[in-house]
């Protein structure tokens, strides 16, 4: 790839007027706080005998003829979604969606098929009492499909929410990077791991060291580390109770993966906990809640390529003849951290990293962006073992680095170009690098990565880079100070321009704001 540097500037027409005023009417940017998620059927929600939907609406696998739909009822009910090609709904058909039940906690999701390449989505959202008499409140969002040629592409990504005990703080106006995101009008928000910190339970205020206080909205799902299914379900509603949020997801489709807050920091399969706060010392048992909870409370399709029959999910899909994602799981095939780290080692494992090297191979797509939940080359620590891929010693790949050395190995020799990582996980943003000229090996192509992160998390920074794969930090934004408050600037996301026609990819590592902080244009190479 070649690249050269512009300044920032906006070059998109607006299409969200019409959604802004739909979600506004819909009482979705001015439903104030909702409270907790409440234990599903909880009489406290029952407005005039109604079904009520608690918790916005969000949309996911969204290709060029269909996209998912989700919601929430606080009650046993029917979903059903309109459908329109305008926000007048003047022509809409009518998507008869799943039940919602206390089997999964009254969430649900619904594919809409039939729709138009390229073109834009309005939908609602009601849930119908079972006796089919009344139904609550129409919930609205929009969103555009897939295009089959020509037209520019926007992808924003981050990670990191609600972590080291900074949650919404209504003072501030809750998680107002989510604002910042939606200005950009993306078309896809890739959400890079750690969406929640179910190990992390909030107070209601923290005093920063300048005396300033933090105050918290805190449900009793979040007073606690989680456990239990219930606790898990809690975490992921805790997030959608903040307006930005909600916002968001009704305006944004979102493609979501894992990392290990969803569970237990640093967490691996078959780990024994020696924490006193938990009750539960088996991972695996914790990890299995989470995962119900996570696909739950996310737009996942049951059919979604990648998931294998243990219900773990790694995946790619296309949005446009420029774009392909592929979303990766490094956290439940990867070996323990306390593995020897000189010895070859699995953070993917040897199914996954197969269908990647396949999938990247077969894909015709302009650009390969591997949607990784954890950095290839900064060094991850847990304690005196290794959390990440990065072994932290010098010289050829071992440990994990060895399976990663493997798929940029096999995938330069298949010849598959243009390749771009994106992850968050470290709580900064940074653009990386990686060259086999200052590698230990030079039987890979270079290829960029870029950090950015946390979204709404303490900040932290920067990790040491190990030389394995060769990479240098070609800019970096980190704060001053460990677990530095959102409230102090250093909450980022990163941004995605493809150009419709050229196929060039412009990257924009931005802060909490939307202000870009560094951007740079890659031209594609061709095979």
């Amino acid at each position: 790839m070649t690249e050269q540097t512009h300044p920032d500037h906006h070059n998109r027409h607006s299409r969200r007027v019409a959604l802004r005023a739909a979600l506004a009417g819909a009482g979705v940017l001015t439903a104030g706080a909702l409270g907790a998620a409440p234990a599903f059927g909880a009489p406290a929600l029952v407005r005039g005998g109604r079904p009520v939907l608690t918790h916005g609406v969000q949309t996911g696998e969204v290709s060029t003829r269909s996209a998912l739909v989700w919601a929430r009822a606080d009650r046993p009910s029917r979903m059903v979604v309109e459908v329109a090609r305008d926000p007048s709904f003047a022509r809409a058909r009518l998507v008869r969606g799943p039940l919602l039940t206390p089997e999964t906690d009254g969430t649900g999701t619904v594919r809409l098929p039939g729709l138009v390449p390229g073109g834009e989505v309005y939908y609602r959202v009601r849930a119908v009492d079972l006796d089919g008499r009344v139904a609550s409140e129409p919930v609205t969002g929009r969103f555009r499909t897939a295009p089959v040629w020509g037209r520019d592409v926007r992808l924003v990504w981050s990670g990191d929410v609600a972590g080291q005990g900074w949650g919404i703080n209504p003072d501030i106006g809750g998680m107002t990077a989510y604002a910042a995101m939606a200005a950009r009008e993306p078309d896809l928000f890739l959400h890079s791991g750690d969406t929640v910190y179910a190990d992390g339970p909030l107070a209601e205020s923290v005093t920063l060291p300048d005396g300033r206080v933090w105050r918290n909205l805190v449900t009793p799902e979040k007073a606690k580390v989680a456990e239990t299914l219930a606790e898990y379900r809690g975490q992921f509603a805790y997030n959608l109770l903040d307006e930005n949020v909600r916002a968001f997801t009704a305006a944004v489709p979102v493609s979501v993966q894992w990392d290990d807050h969803e569970v237990v920091n640093n967490w691996y399969p078959g780990e024994i906990l020696d924490l006193p706060q938990y009750a539960e010392k088996r991972v695996d048992v914790l990890a299995a809640r989470a995962a119900r909870a996570f696909r739950e409370w996310h737009p996942l399709g049951d059919g979604a390529p990648g998931r294998d029959s243990e219900g773990r999910i790694y995946r790619s899909f296309r949005y446009g003849p420029h774009v392909e994602v592929f979303v990766l799981d490094m956290r439940s095939h990867r070996d323990p951290n306390t593995a020897d780290r000189t010895k070859p080692g699995r953070i993917l494992g040897r199914q996954q990293a197969h269908w990647l090297v396949r999938e990247l191979a077969r894909s015709k797509a302009t650009w390969k962006i591997i949607q990784s939940d954890m950095p290839v080359g900064l060094i991850v620590p847990d304690g005196d073992d290794i959390e990440g891929v990065a072994n932290g010693l010098p010289g050829a790949p071992a440990g994990r680095e060895s399976e990663i050395a493997w798929v940029l190995r096999e995938i330069t020799r298949r010849r598959v170009r243009n390749t771009v990582w994106l992850t968050a996980d470290v709580h900064y943003t940074a653009a990386h690098h990686y060259s086999p000229d200052r590698a230990a090996v030079g039987n890979f192509d270079p290829f960029w990565e870029f950090v950015s992160g946390p979204l709404n998390a303490g900040a932290f920074g920067p990790n040491t880079l190990d030389p394995t794969f060769g990479p240098e930090a070609v800019f970096v934004h980190a704060p001053p100070a460990a677990n530095t408050s959102p409230m102090d600037g250093f909450q980022h996301f990163g941004e995605l321009n493809v150009d419709g026609l050229s196929g060039e990819l412009r990257v924009d590592l931005r802060d909490g704001s939307g202000a870009s902080l560094w951007s740079r244009t890659l031209r594609p190479q061709r095979r």
